[in-house]
Formats: C-alpha cells, structure tokens, sequence
C-alpha cells in the first residue's frame, strides 16, 4: 500500500509541475511578438483619402511588418472624394507602430496608434501630406519623401 501511495503522489506533483512550468510551445508564442499582422485595422495619415486601412499580406518578413516596411490592406472607411475608395487593394507603408522598437542607443520608440501611409506599387506617395509623428527610422528604409512631408520626426 506504501508504494502506490509514493507512485499516486508522483503522479500528482508531476501533474503540478506540468501546470505550473510553461511548456517549450508557450515559450515560443511569446518570444514571436509582431507588429502588423494580417487583418490589423491601421489608420491613415494622409490625405489620399481613405481613413482605415486591414492589412491583408506583410510585403517583408516572416512575422509581420516592422517600421517602415510595406504592407497590402483593403480600404475599410474612405472620405467621400478621395483619390482611393472603400473596398480598394492598396499598399501601404508603416509608419507608426504601438509596440516598441529598440533603437541603437538604447531608447524605445512607441506609439498609441498604427499607422500607414499610402504609396502605389512603384512605392510613390498617393497623398501629399502626412500628419502626425513619424519616426527617423524611416530613413534606413529609405523613405525619404515621407519624412520630407512629416509634420514631426521622433
């Protein structure tokens, strides 16, 4: 009767330990963090006239868009006069992203909201003002025009 007491209890503490220790898959879904991925709604801050943007591919990178890269998305809300209408395929590049980005000299650039701008495939603006905050980031990618048109660079 002692040992299937001691196998009981093992079978138990190891139940325990299986709940309480993170398995390797947890472990990896936390370490994989993204920060546009397919079917983030982004908002729009120029005036080509669309106001919300689902992105529908990450044009680069495994995961999902960074700072700076380009996305695909449809057009979800549009002013009624604009250059780009509701329901339209778009490309679109990140300019503002709500998780943190390290920088080189050890700060952290973050922002409340995400971002695009809208380019077409040649990668050329479709409007010609953008507002709000952008970072300087932008330039690695070499988005030189968007930075030129930027009300703020962080």
């Amino acid at each position: 009767m002692g040992s299937h007491g001691n196998n009981l209890f093992g079978a138990v503490s190891s139940s325990v330990e299986a709940v309480t220790r993170p398995s390797h898959c947890d472990a990896i879904s936390q370490q994989i963090r993204t920060f546009i991925q397919m079917r983030t709604n982004l908002k729009v801050v120029d005036n080509s006239g669309a106001k919300r943007v689902m992105c529908i591919q990450a044009k680069s990178g495994k995961y999902g868009a960074k700072l700076g890269d380009t996305i695909v998305g449809s057009v979800k809300e549009a002013q009624p006069r604009g250059k780009v209408k509701k329901g339209d395929v778009v490309y679109g590049v990140v300019v503002r992203a709500a998780m943190k980005k390290g920088r080189s000299d050890g700060s952290e650039v973050q922002f409340d909201d995400n971002a695009i701008v809208l380019v077409n495939n040649k990668g050329e603006l479709i409007g010609t003002r953008v507002f709000g905050p952008v970072p300087h980031e932008l330039r690695k990618k070499k988005h030189l025009k968007i930075l030129a048109l930027a009300e703020h660079i962080v």
